[in-house]
């Protein structure tokens, strides 16, 4: 199974044209993609760099036959009579699609600086190993506040989803709502995190949770060791920082471990100002 965890800046390259083609076609490039995870998808916002002011989940839906799309809107948000506007992170999937859920994190004030709410997307599909849950995210960037917080709220997230796991509702195949789940202990945890390998959050990430289940281990870390992972941040474009750091990781629960092939890192494309990362689980 190949999974890209991309944070695509609104499909806005380093040259500041905003191509969603040209994100999909680096993505194809690095593999025969199973499971494309996306952070930063716009919806109607023209004033952002290179203009995205259209429906960029519905072009993706275009670009992505034979995918189902899954987009959870972190920001959904309305300014006088103008349309409609959403920004969040975006699930495409060719696997059976068992169930989606979409988790807002949390979001404590904080007036020292700008923020917006964090969103935790997930989709549980039916894969060759099994059930899997796959969860992507952005943190928040500017308070640390906002950040740790939302970390914590991801470790109790998949606490949670494994214990439903591990103690499922009663069984129903009514056909209503409570119709009986997919719940599994195995899961990916991908996207832009906003933090760096060796930083409180990170260690949280990666904690054992209370209850006895698999926690979240750095997949960057199963494949490499200690070899610090490549940047995926700052590479190309450096208005954020003056050198490159890597803020995008890909954690699999501790059950996965030896199903993690590779882990790696796209240094040459410049089509967003993140570098995409690829796992390759069998």
């Amino acid at each position: 199974m190949h999974l890209i965890s991309w944070n695509v800046q609104w499909f806005c390259g380093v040259d500041g044209v905003v191509s969603i083609d040209r994100v999909v076609d680096e993505a194809n490039s690095m593999a025969d993609f199973d499971v494309l995870c996306l952070q930063e998808v716009a919806v109607n916002y023209p004033r952002l760099a290179g203009n995205a002011g259209f429906d960029q989940v519905a072009r993706l839906r275009e670009l992505l036959p034979g995918y189902q799309i899954v987009f959870g809107a972190a920001v959904d948000e309305q300014i006088g009579h103008g349309p409609r506007q959403q920004f969040g992170n975006l699930i495409a999937t060719r696997l059976p699609l068992a169930q989606v859920q979409h988790y807002p994190l949390p979001y404590p004030a904080d007036d020292a600086v700008r923020s917006m709410p964090r969103m935790c997307t997930v989709a549980t599909m039916l894969t060759p190993m099994g059930p899997l849950r796959v969860m992507t995210t952005h943190l928040e960037f500017y308070s640390p506040r906002q950040r740790l917080k939302q970390t914590e709220a991801l470790v109790d997230l998949h606490t949670q989803a494994c214990a439903h796991s591990a103690q499922p509702p009663l069984a129903d195949e009514s056909g209503e709502p409570f119709q009986s789940k997919v719940h599994t202990e195995s899961a990916v945890l991908c996207g832009d995190f906003n933090f760096e390998r060796g930083s409180l959050e990170y260690a949280h990430i990666q904690s054992k949770p209370q209850l006895d289940t698999p926690r979240f281990i750095d997949a960057w870390a199963v494949v490499h060791d200690d070899t610090p992972q490549d940047p995926t941040f700052r590479l190309f474009d450096r208005r954020y920082g003056p050198t490159p750091i890597c803020c995008d990781f890909v954690f699999v629960s501790e059950n996965l471990k030896s199903r993690v092939k590779s882990l790696q890192v796209n240094m040459q494309t410049r089509a967003s100002d993140h570098q995409p990362v690829l796992l390759r689980m069998v």
